[in-house]
């Protein structure tokens, strides 16, 4: 049942990443997309400070669902290597430990940060009865955080095993109960804000329940750890789930300061980055897509110590990011109107939406590239590097470009400024990646070599 499980070790790896990412990013876009709803409802409400709300919360659950992200990018990483190893039984402790190790510290986590609301909503820049908005949505919101993270590892359990289209539906039912509740309760109960806060909980219900079931009736279930499991586990666990963890805290540290500096240029500015913040992961969903998809490729592979099957995989990403950001872009450029009029954006909010809409679309390249190298550098046991990278990128590759653009540009500067430091910190991402492969690969290749060195040594010296 193991090595049935392993379906990345053969086959077309352009055609593993495509259906990968595909489903993967359907799943994604089905969440996303209720958040892009979400905003056009509240600017059908027309009130600008319920919008600018959602986009200072938006930044803190960013902030909260990195945690689960960086747990299920460690579950997916050991279950995919045990399965590339042959070794069912302990993919299937690595899912369960990984999972109830998640739900417990992300349970805590929720708890900090509900307790400080008011500080983290003030530290992006909210003030008044915007951040009062924003507090009262995140207090029903955030509690649901453990059962999000149930389904996030959930998900990359599945995607461990290759069950790409049970992933998706994971994320796709939630999309759908949060779709489904958002107008009866934002219009119908005329609840505004607090409806959808109270349809995402909602959904991350729906969400936890449909990543568990799968797993339960099509992949083996989970195993019953006891104390010595979860303390054999906890060090792989969290040795990967630590960098991973830090290196997700960076992009939402980094979107926070992008907030708190566009804040500088009044309301209807944070407002179009609410909406961009909105539409982005609707548009490149795919790409958000990337390492979840192709950390289950590199990693059965990695197991299986075929390195120049794991060199390809990660090229074959690159090129099917470059095809996607194109794509997306173009279509970006073409309904930027329409975009426009469906937020009803107005001055510097449809400045920057028109904006995101041109030449920054092809910057995501460059991000798509940060993508598949942390998930290169996750799946190899180097997830240091990921977070090295990722702090980099949203630190010295955001804020002095940041302040230096918007020096010059204003509001858009803030996001001109963020795409360069993007391009910088791409290219870096992917040269690292080449030569964390290279060194994983060269042990392996030198053993046969040095075997014949040593017999060699010892002929001479009997001589």
């Amino acid at each position: 049942m193991a090595q049935e499980q392993a379906t990345f070790l053969k086959g077309n790896l352009f055609g593993h990443i495509t259906v990968m990412s595909l489903t993967a990013s359907i799943g994604l876009m089905a969440v996303f997309l209720v958040d892009f709803v979400d905003m056009i409802f509240i600017s059908m409400l027309g009130k600008a400070e319920l919008a600018a709300a959602v986009g200072y919360a938006g930044a803190i659950l960013f902030f909260t669902s990195s945690f689960g992200i960086g747990m299920s990018i460690a579950a997916g990483a050991l279950v995919a290597r045990a399965l590339g190893a042959g070794d069912g039984d302990e993919a299937r402790m690595r899912a369960t430990t990984a999972l109830i190790y998640g739900f417990a510290f992300g349970a805590v986590f929720a708890a900090v940060v509900w307790a400080n609301l008011r500080g983290l909503t003030g530290l992006v820049g909210a003030s008044g009865e915007t951040q009062a908005l924003a507090v009262g949505y995140l207090r029903i919101v955030i509690p649901s955080l453990p059962l999000l993270l149930v389904g996030m590892v959930g998900s990359a359990i599945l995607r461990a095993h290759g069950a790409a289209r049970r992933a998706m539906w994971v994320t796709v039912t939630g999309g759908i109960v949060n779709a489904v509740l958002d107008p009866i309760l934002i219009f119908g109960l005329d609840l505004e804000l607090t409806g959808a806060a109270l349809a995402s909980f909602a959904s991350r219900v729906a969400i936890a329940v449909a990543a568990i079931l799968p797993i339960l009736r099509h992949h083996g279930g989970f195993a019953r750890p006891g104390t010595v499991d979860f303390a054999k586990d906890f060090k792989p666990i969290f040795s990967l789930a630590a960098p991973a963890i830090l290196t997700q805290l960076a992009t939402p540290a980094g979107q926070a300061y992008v907030t708190r500096a566009m804040a500088e240029f009044g309301e209807e500015a944070v407002a179009g980055l609410a909406v961009i913040s909105r539409l982005t992961p609707v548009a490149f969903g795919t790409i958000f897509a990337l390492s979840g998809a192709v950390g289950p490729i590199i990693g059965q592979n990695f197991g299986a110590g075929d390195f120049k099957r794991v060199r390809r995989a990660y090229l074959a990403a690159l090129a099917f990011t470059a095809l996607v950001v194109v794509a997306v872009a173009l279509i970006l450029y073409a309904l930027r109107g329409p975009i426009g009029a469906l937020f009803q954006v107005e001055g510097v909010s449809r400045d920057l939406l028109y904006l995101f809409c041109g030449p920054l679309a092809l910057a995501w390249f460059f991000n798509g590239m940060v993508f598949v190298s942390n998930a290169s550098f996750n799946n190899l046991g180097h997830p240091l590097q990921s977070t090295w990278i990722n702090w980099g990128r949203h630190t010295a590759g955001t804020i002095p470009f940041v302040i230096l653009f918007a020096g010059w540009f204003g509001a858009a500067g803030v996001l001109i400024g963020q795409a360069v430091g993007g391009v910088l910190f791409g290219l870096l991402s992917a040269w690292l990646a080449m030569r964390v492969i290279a060194r994983e690969e060269a042990p392996r290749e030198r053993a046969p070599f040095q075997r014949h060195a040593r017999l060699m040594q010892l002929f001479f010296n009997r001589r």
